[in-house]
């Protein structure tokens, strides 16, 4: 097989785009989203895999900023859109494709990979691992009260037409605000204001039109909530369900006004939730937790693409000085030992030849680096291997965090 793999060329955008739909199950996307999807394609950064005429296989990266442990923005590049035509499946092409992106972002001088994996099983042998996870909720709003904090009833809530273009400024002013204060969650470029405003009605399945309702103190807008109201009723009477799109706030009363807002709305008994954070604060204001119908998922996979410059741009929850013995076949370039020295002030990490205190792969380094998953319960599994007693402990208190990481929304 002779194949060509080349970067994206904006007139193949259909051809290739087609193909991607129709290895995910060929249901194509409504316009609008084809449409958004098209306008934020990088295209210098997308590639395709070629037999011929047909594209046998698609990726591309996104060009992010994304929130660490401390607050700093730092460049990762969003794997999105990877696909292999089922014609030419076991025959390198996403090998191929993985190592010429990977390749890429190391000369472009981002230290991150992310991704939301669809097959969570492809993906750690190309080093990435598993580090934030979202929690889903169906709340039983009949039989669960909210306690509000102080506060809460003088904010004021208004509702909005989420499209309006004074609205999305607002929306987008809040979520910028919130950016900084959880690792895990990406700084919006513009464009990407448009994504959680997508509703094209052939995907509704019963529900409303998007719905927005807005917090306001003192006429500045603090929170925000997107949602869908799906109406049903039975013998009993009206039974709704509310579907949350996204929800953020600048402070407890106004993020306690905009759930209280959602739990009494007329005709509606449940509020569904897909992607919350795991630590998200409304689990301690409810009055029974167990009939919120908690689940969890797995979400954004990271690798640290450059394992120094990736470990200098976080902080540090408590002092660490330890020395990786860090594996990384498919990028050699991070093979061998690390030393780390950080706090929560900064960190340094350098190559040394000082004998090591833990051994792990890229992978688990991924999987703990934004502090959600513990150094600690990696070497539980095995995963981590402690050489220096003593040093698991601390590099786990280290690499751990003040909240739980989060993406709020998918690329």
């Amino acid at each position: 097989m002779t194949t060509d793999l080349r970067v994206l060329r904006p007139e193949e955008w259909d051809k290739w785009y087609g193909k991607l739909v129709l290895a995910f199950g060929g249901v194509d996307e409504s316009p609008e989203e084809r449409a958004l999807w098209n306008g934020l394609t990088e295209f210098d950064r997308f590639i395709g895999v070629w037999d011929g005429d047909e594209c046998v296989g698609t990726a591309g990266a996104f060009s992010f900023r994304m929130t660490v442990p401390g607050g700093a923005p730092v460049k990762a590049a969003g794997i999105t859109m990877v696909s292999v035509a089922a014609t030419h499946r076991r025959r390198g092409v996403l090998t191929t494709m993985k190592r010429r992106q990977l390749d890429d972002i190391h000369s472009w001088g981002e230290p991150l990979a992310v991704l939301t994996a669809s097959e969570p099983v492809i993906y750690g042998r190309f080093g990435y691992g598993a580090a934030t996870q979202q929690l889903r909720a169906e709340i039983d709003t009949s039989r669960v009260r909210l306690t509000a904090p102080a506060g809460t009833d003088d904010v004021r809530l208004r509702l909005a037409e989420p499209d309006a273009d004074a609205v999305r400024d607002a929306c987008e002013a809040v979520y910028a605000r919130r950016v900084p204060t959880r690792p895990g969650m990406m700084a919006r470029l513009p464009g990407w204001e448009r994504l959680p405003l997508l509703d094209p009605e052939s995907e509704r399945k019963g529900s409303s039109p998007l719905q927005c309702v807005l917090a306001e103190r003192e006429g500045e807008v603090v929170g925000y909530a997107r949602y869908f109201i799906k109406p049903e009723w039975d013998a009993a009477g009206p039974k709704g369900t509310i579907e949350l799109r996204d929800l953020e706030a600048l402070d407890p009363a106004a993020y306690t006004a905009l759930w209280r807002f959602l739990f009494d709305i007329d005709l509606t008994s449940t509020v569904k939730a897909y992607n919350r954070p795991v630590d998200d604060a409304w689990q301690h204001l409810v009055s029974d937790i167990r009939r919120c119908g908690l689940g969890l998922r797995d979400s954004l996979y990271v690798r640290t693409v450059d394992v120094g410059a990736a470990l200098e741009a976080r902080t540090y929850q408590a002092p660490v000085d330890v020395v990786f013995e860090v594996e990384d076949a498919f990028c050699p370039w991070n093979e061998g030992r690390w030393r780390l020295s950080g706090d929560a002030k900064g960190a340094s990490c350098e190559r040394t030849t000082d004998a090591a205190d833990l051994a792990l792969s890229v992978r688990e380094l991924g999987s703990a680096y934004l502090g959600g998953v513990s150094l600690a319960s990696l070497a539980a599994a095995g995963r981590v291997r402690e050489l220096r007693q003593g040093a698991l402990a601390e590099a786990s208190l280290g690499f751990s965090g003040a909240v739980a990481p989060w993406l709020p929304h998918g690329f």
